[in-house]
C-alpha cells in the first residue's frame, strides 16, 4: 500500500520565506511506486504511522524488515535524478502548493517504470529535511495538509471514489470472431474486477437478434406492391418457397440441386406447385401395396384409449412375420414377400414339442439348428431366380451347370445332371455335401496333389471349382506354377456371384454343418470387409436389379447394406439395435420411404419384443410406461415417433387419410399423438366427406370433436362462418364458438337488428365456462334483451296511461344497467380495421340511447356516448333538456 509523507513548516513568515526560497532535493529517500509498502526507519521512531495518509482505503498488511526497506529506498533513489518541491505564498494567484517533479526514466524493465505520473506518490524526503532543519515532523505535516492541496493525492482519491465499471477488453493480438450484434446467442457486457473487494454488478443481458425487422419505409421494395411482373417482389414473403398439404411445395422457377444447371430463371410471376417424390415406384402400385399391409395390420391391432382418453393403437402379439406372409401368395417373389418370409424364418416362434425332461442346452441347440434350416430354405428360394437365369445362359459344359446348381443348393438336380452325363464319381461326392471334416480334408488333399504333381493343368476349371466348393474352401484355388505350357490358372469359386449366393456358399459349404447362423454371418461379413473385390457386399436389391441404370435419388457413400442382410445381422448380433438396420435406403432407393422400416419396427419391437431402438429411455415402476400385465417398463423413443410421422406423411401424400391416421395412432406420447392427428385432420379437412368421416370415427375410434374442429377450420377458410360455428357447438368447443360468434356473427346480427338470432348465438353457451363471457358474450345478450324490453315498455306506455309496478322496476333496472353496458361496448368491438365492428358499435350505442331516451332521458346524463352518430347525440341532448325543463315546471 502506498503512503504519503507530508511536508510541514512553521507558521511564521520568516521560516515560511526561508523555506520557500530554497529547493528541496530528496537524497535519502525516493518515491515508491503504487502498491509498494515501504516506510522510513525514522517514521517508526517518531510515530509517523499516525501521519500516513491512506489513499486506496486498504490497510497495509505487509511487514518488511528495515534492512530490506533501506535497500529498496536506496535503489529507488538511485533511479531518480531529481525531485523538486516548490511552494508559493498564499498571496499568489492560486494560493496552492505546486509540485514539480522531474524524473528521468531508467532503462530497467520493472513494473514501476510503466506507471503514470498521476500514480506516483510524494517521497519521504521531506521528513528527512524537516529533521535536518529542526522542525517537528508532525507539526509540519499538519500545516501542509491544512494549507496546501496535494494534486497527486486529490487525483488519486477522485479516481478511487469514481464508480467506474471498466469493460473487458481483448488482448490486441486476439481478434473477435463475431463482432456484430446480430450474431451470437445472447451477449453480456463483460466486466473486470478491480480487486477481490470489488463486487461486479449483474451485467445487462441483451438478447440475441439474428435478424432485424426492416420497417416498410426503409425497405428496398417499398412502393413496389403493384409490380405484377415480379410476384416475389410484390408479395414478398408470401412467395417464398414453402410447403403445403400432402408434401406440396410452392416455388418460383425450377427445383434443382446445388450442382444442377438450370435453364429457366426464377424472375417469374408463375407459381409452381410441385410434389416432393417420397416414393420410388408408381403412385397406384404404391397405394395398393401399402393398403394391403395396413389393412392386415389393422385387423391385428385393437384401438383402445389410454389413461388420458386419447385413442391408441396397441398391436397384439399375433401380428408376427408369419401373419404377414399369408397375404402374399406362394408364387409372389417380390422383395416385400421375401423380407417377411426371412423374418418368419429368423424370428417367429415355433414349437418343437420337446419333452419336459429335455435340458435347456439341448433346447437351445435344437432351436439353433431349426433356425439354420429355416434360413437355408428361405435362401434357396430367394436365389432361385438368379440360378435359373445363369442356367439359361450357361454353355453345354456339365461341370458349369452343376456348379451353378450348387450355388443355389440344388443338390438333387446337380446329382441328376452328373449321372446323366456319366460323372458317377462326381455325383457321389455331390451327394455327400456338405460332408464332415474328414470328407473335406480328403478333397483338400486331392486338390493339393493335383497342384503339386501339375495334374490340374489337364483338369477342367469348373471341375476344380466344384472340388474346392465341396471341400469348403472359399479362397482362390491356386494353380500349379510351371512353364507357360504347363501353367494352370487360378480359380475363384465366388467369382460372379451376388451377395445372397455368396452368403449361401458360406452357409452350405464353407462352415461346418452344425455351425450356428451367427458363425456363418461372421465368416461372410469378415470376408466381405477384408476382400471387397472378391466377396460381394450386401448391396440393396435395387442396385442389383438396375445394373448401372440411373436412380432418382443420390445414394450416400458407403451404400447401406440390404435389408435382408440387415435382418440376418439382427439375428446374429445380440448387441445390434433396430436403429442400425432401419435405414430407408436399405429397403428402397428413396431416402424418404419409411413404409417397410415402420412395419419392421412394429413387428420386431412392439409385437415380438425381439429388439428395440437405441434411443428408448428406460421406464420406471409406477410410471405410465409400466405395463402391469407383462411387467415391462416401456420408455419413450423419439425415433419411433419419427418413424410413424414420416410414414403418415407419405400416406397423406397418396391421399390415404384413414391409413395415415391409423399410423399416427402408434405415436407413443399422448399429447404428441393427439396433436399429430389433429394437425393431419386440419390439413386434410377438404377430404373429410361422409364416407371418410364414418371410417375415421368407426374403425379408428377418433373423437367426433377432432373431426368437427377440422371441418370448422375448413369452413372458416371457405367463408362459411355460421357452419363453422355450428360445428364448434356440436363438438362442445364452446370457447372457439364464442370467439367466432363475437368477432364474426354477432356484429352482423346487430347491424341487421336480428335480436332473436343474436340471443340464440350465446344462449346455449351461457351455462358453460367461457373466458371473457361477461365482457363479450353476455354483453351481446344484455344488449339484445335491453333492446327488446325497451321497445316493449315503450309500446306498453303508449297503449296505457302508465306502467305497472313490475314494469317500473324493470325499467329502473334497465336504466341502471344500460349506462354500464354502453361503457364496455368499445372494448367489445375494438377492431378499427373491420368496418363491421365500427358500424355495429355505432348501432348498439345509438339504439340503446334512442330507446332509453324515450323512457328515461336523464339516465345517460353522466355517460359519454363514444361511437354514437351525431343525430343520436343531438336527439339525446334535446331529450335531456326537455326532461329537465318539464321537471323544473313541475317543481314550480
Amino acid at each position: 500500500m502506498a503512503r504519503f509523507s507530508a511536508l510541514a513548516s512553521d507558521s511564521s513568515d520568516d521560516e515560511y520565506a526561508s523555506y520557500a526560497s530554497q529547493a528541496v532535493r530528496s537524497i535519502d529517500n525516493a518515491k515508491k511506486p503504487v502498491g509498494e509498502a515501504s516506510e522510513s526507519p525514522n517514521s517508526h521512531s517518531d510515530g509517523d504511522d499516525a501521519n500516513a495518509v491512506v489513499v486506496d482505503g486498504q490497510e497495509d498488511g505487509e511487514d518488511e524488515d528495515e534492512d530490506e526497506e533501506d535497500e529498496e529506498e536506496g535503489e529507488s533513489s538511485s533511479e531518480m535524478d531529481e525531485t523538486e518541491l516548490v511552494l508559493y505564498r498564499p498571496e499568489d494567484s492560486d494560493a496552492e502548493g505546486r509540485y514539480n517533479h522531474r524524473r528521468h526514466r531508467s532503462h530497467s524493465s520493472t513494473s514501476s517504470e510503466s506507471d503514470t505520473e498521476g500514480q506516483r506518490r510524494v517521497d519521504s524526503g521531506a521528513v528527512s529535511w524537516a529533521q535536518a532543519v529542526g522542525v517537528d515532523v508532525q507539526k509540519m505535516h499538519v500545516m501542509q495538509t491544512s494549507l496546501f492541496r496535494m494534486p497527486e493525492e486529490a487525483a488519486t482519491l477522485q479516481a478511487v471514489n469514481r464508480p467506474t465499471l471498466p469493460r473487458f477488453r481483448l488482448h490486441p493480438g486476439v481478434s473477435r470472431k463475431h463482432s456484430r450484434d446480430s450474431l451470437g446467442e445472447g451477449r453480456l457486457d463483460s466486466q473486470e474486477r478491480a480487486s477481490f473487494a470489488h463486487d461486479i454488478e449483474p451485467p445487462i443481458y441483451r438478447p440475441s437478434r439474428k435478424y432485424a425487422r426492416v420497417e416498410i419505409s426503409d425497405s428496398a421494395v417499398a412502393g413496389c406492391e403493384d409490380a405484377l411482373v415480379d410476384a416475389g417482389l410484390a408479395l414478398g414473403r408470401s412467395f417464398r418457397v414453402g410447403w403445403g398439404p400432402s408434401s406440396t411445395i410452392a416455388h418460383l422457377g425450377q427445383l434443382c440441386s446445388p450442382w444442377s444447371q438450370v435453364q429457366s430463371s426464377a424472375n417469374s410471376s408463375v407459381v409452381t406447385l410441385a410434389s416432393a417424390p417420397l416414393f420410388s415406384s408408381a403412385r397406384d402400385e404404391t397405394s395398393g401395396r401399402l393398403s394391403r399391409l395396413l389393412q392386415h395390420h389393422l385387423s391385428k391391432t385393437p384401438i383402445v384409449k389410454d389413461e388420458y382418453g386419447v385413442p391408441f393403437a396397441d398391436p397384439s402379439s399375433e401380428l408376427c412375420f408369419s401373419s404377414f406372409t399369408t397375404i402374399y401368395p406362394q408364387t409372389d417373389t417380390s422383395y416385400e414377400a421375401s423380407l417377411f418370409r426371412l423374418g418368419h424364418a429368423l424370428f417367429d416362434p415355433f414349437d418343437l414339442h420337446f419333452a419336459p425332461e429335455i435340458t435347456v442346452d439341448v433346447r437351445n441347440r435344437m432351436y439353433s439348428v431349426r433356425r439354420k434350416v429355416a434360413l437355408s430354405a428361405w435362401l434357396e428360394e430367394a436365389v432361385t431366380s438368379s440360378v435359373n437365369a445363369d442356367l439359361n445362359q450357361a454353355t453345354g459344359d456339365p461341370e458349369s451347370l452343376i456348379f451353378t446348381l450348387l450355388t443355389g443348393h440344388q443338390i438333387e438336380k446337380a446329382c441328376e445332371i452328373a449321372l446323366d452325363r456319366g460323372l458317377v464319381k462326381l455325383a457321389t461326392l455331390i451327394s455327400q455335401a456338405p460332408g464332415d471334416f474328414e470328407f473335406r480334408e480328403d478333397l483338400r488333399e486331392q486338390l493339393q496333389i493335383w497342384r503339386e504333381q501339375r495334374i490340374d493343368v489337364h483338369i477342367n476349371e469348373n471341375t476344380r471349382k466344384l472340388y474346392a466348393t465341396l471341400a469348403g474352401s472359399m479362397d482362390i484355388l491356386e494353380g500349379s506354377r510351371a512353364s507357360s505350357f504347363e501353367r494352370c490358372s487360378d480359380v475363384d469359386p465366388l467369382k460372379g456371384l451376388d451377395w445372397k449366393r455368396t452368403f449361401g456358399m458360406y452357409l452350405w459349404f464353407a462352415e461346418p454343418m452344425d455351425a450356428p447362423v451367427s458363425q456363418v454371418y461372421e465368416a461372410y461379413h469378415r470376408a466381405s470387409q477384408e476382400l471387397p473385390s472378391r466377396v460381394a457386399s450386401p448391396l440393396p436389391h435395387y442396385l442389383e436389379c438396375r445394373q448401372g441404370a440411373s436412380l432418382p435419388f443420390h445414394l450416400p457413400r458407403p451404400v447401406p447394406s440390404d435389408a435382408l442382410f440387415a435382418l440376418i445381422r439382427l439375428h446374429a448380433e445380440p448387441a445390434c439395435s433396430l436403429s442400425q438396420i432401419l435405414n430407408p435406403l436399405s429397403f428402397s432407393p428413396s431416402p424418404c420411404d419409411y413404409s417397410l422400416p415402420w412395419h419392421m419396427y412394429i413387428v420386431l419391437s412392439r409385437c415380438m419384443r425381439v429388439r428395440d431402438l437405441s434411443d428408448r429411455s428406460s421406464g420406471e415402476r409406477r410410471s405410465p410406461d409400466y405395463d402391469e400385465e407383462t411387467e415391462r417398463y416401456e420408455g419413450h423413443s423419439p425415433s419411433a415417433d419419427l418413424l410413424a410421422s414420416c410414414y403418415a406423411h407419405q400416406l397423406e401424400q397418396l391421399g390415404m387419410l384413414q391409413e395415415a391416421v391409423f399410423v399416427l395412432l402408434h405415436v407413443e406420447g399422448s399429447a404428441g399423438r393427439e396433436k399429430a392427428i389433429k394437425d393431419l385432420l386440419r390439413r386434410s379437412a377438404d377430404k373429410l366427406d361422409d364416407w371418410m368421416t364414418s371410417g375415421i370415427l368407426g374403425s379408428l375410434k377418433i373423437p367426433l370433436t377432432w373431426v368437427n374442429e377440422a371441418k370448422a377450420l375448413y369452413a372458416i377458410y371457405k367463408g362459411d362462418i355460421f357452419e363453422a360455428y355450428q360445428l364448434y357447438m356440436a363438438s362442445g368447443l364452446y370457447q372457439a364458438a364464442h370467439d367466432l360468434a363475437v368477432a364474426q356473427l354477432a356484429p352482423e346480427a346487430v347491424i341487421q337488428h336480428d335480436f332473436e338470432f343474436l340471443t340464440s348465438l350465446f344462449e346455449r353457451m351461457s351455462s358453460q365456462t367461457v373466458d371473457g363471457w361477461y365482457l363479450k358474450g353476455k354483453a351481446y345478450m344484455d344488449y339484445a334483451h335491453a333492446m327488446i324490453r325497451l321497445r316493449d315498455l315503450h309500446a306498453s306506455l303508449s297503449d296505457t296511461d302508465g306502467l305497472d309496478t313490475a314494469e317500473e322496476q324493470e325499467l329502473e333496472c334497465l336504466a341502471r344497467s344500460i349506462p354500464k353496458l354502453i361503457g364496455i361496448l368499445p372494448e367489445l368491438l375494438p377492431s378499427p380495421s373491420d368496418p363491421r365492428h365500427m358500424v355495429a358499435l355505432s348501432e348498439m350505442i345509438s339504439g340503446l340511447t334512442a330507446n332509453l331516451d324515450q323512457l328515461k332521458p336523464l339516465a345517460l346524463s353522466q355517460v359519454r356516448l363514444t361511437g354514437a352518430d351525431e343525430a343520436t347525440r343531438l336527439h339525446h341532448i334535446q331529450a335531456s333538456a326537455l326532461e329537465r325543463l318539464m321537471r323544473s315546471i313541475q317543481v314550480a
